[in-house]
């Protein structure tokens, strides 16, 4: 049976569930509205169930509508987000009265949802410039938009609130991001002064089969530097395959750079050092 969220009184209007067995066997979200207990609440359930509280009446934004357009790294916890007039909204939902220009909405799965191009354009003029990366990223990931599509926005808002910010987050914002760690460490070289790197860089060999995908780095010199999540260092198969990889692309003169969570979070100097060196290294001159 789904766990899709849904309006308790339609349900109950419908012959669906009883009002004994919403008490009984639904975790209710917001007012009138409820998901079958045991099911997970993902940040698109949220997102979808704080639609229907609004009456199906509001257009879904911010990080809720860039769920419900496919990004990853959503927090399931957080507030929902809404453009709506409705006042006095419950805990866990964030309600913005806010004007919507033509085009700068969408119906996914007929829910209205502010375009890609306006959810990044809502997303980056956030406060916090590494977080205003990181939430575009997934949503490039997951739907193609791409800085030129947003600029048009600017234009059409003038004056709207961190325009400053988002100026610089556009620049910055790459599709091949496939983690939050990813942008983080792609942000760590750029602001150490070194050449912008290329995301996902696709290794291979003479029969045009794919030996590996390097996270990111520079193809011209040969040097890549890759972030290895937990998995990488606890997983023993995981780590295996990892050293056969490496040693097959230092076989073929690539230089890499490993990135784990204790340099990103501490040591960030050091990423850019080893980075630094191994481009010096590989002939590049900076």
């Amino acid at each position: 049976m789904s766990t899709a969220p849904f309006v308790g009184s339609e349900a109950v209007l419908a012959g669906t569930w009883t009002e004994r067995e919403l008490r009984r066997s639904c975790t209710r979200i917001y007012r009138n509205v409820y998901q079958r207990r045991g099911g997970n609440l993902t940040a698109k359930d949220r997102a979808v169930a704080a639609w229907l509280w609004s009456g199906k009446e509001a257009v879904v934004a911010g990080t809720s509508a860039a769920a419900l357009l496919g990004a990853k790294w959503v927090d399931a916890h957080a507030p929902a987000e809404l453009i709506t007039a409705r006042k006095r909204p419950p805990p866990l939902i964030v309600a913005r009265d806010e004007t919507l220009l033509g085009a700068e909405n969408v119906l996914v799965d007929g829910v209205p949802v502010t375009s890609p191009a306006r959810t990044a354009f809502d997303l980056g003029r956030r406060p916090g410039l590494t977080a205003g990366v990181i939430r575009i990223d997934a949503l490039a990931r997951a739907t193609g938009v791409c800085a030129e599509d947003v600029y048009p926005l600017m234009e059409r808002h003038r004056g709207a609130r961190g325009m400053k910010q988002l100026r610089r987050v556009l620049p910055l914002i790459d599709a091949g991001a496939e983690s939050p760690q990813e942008t983080r460490t792609r942000l760590v070289l750029i602001r150490g002064g070194l050449p912008r790197p290329q995301t996902q860089i696709v290794v291979c060999n003479m029969w045009a089969a794919v030996v590996a995908r390097i996270d990111m780095g520079w193809e011209e010199w040969l040097v890549g530097v890759e972030y290895d999540g937990e998995q990488h260092w606890t997983d023993p198969q995981v780590r295996a395959n990892d050293i056969d990889r490496t040693a097959e692309l230092e076989r073929r003169g690539w230089r890499l750079v490993r990135v784990s969570a204790d340099l990103l979070r501490h040591r960030p100097e050091v990423i850019v050092d080893r980075a630094r060196g191994a481009l010096l290294a590989a002939g590049c001159p900076l």
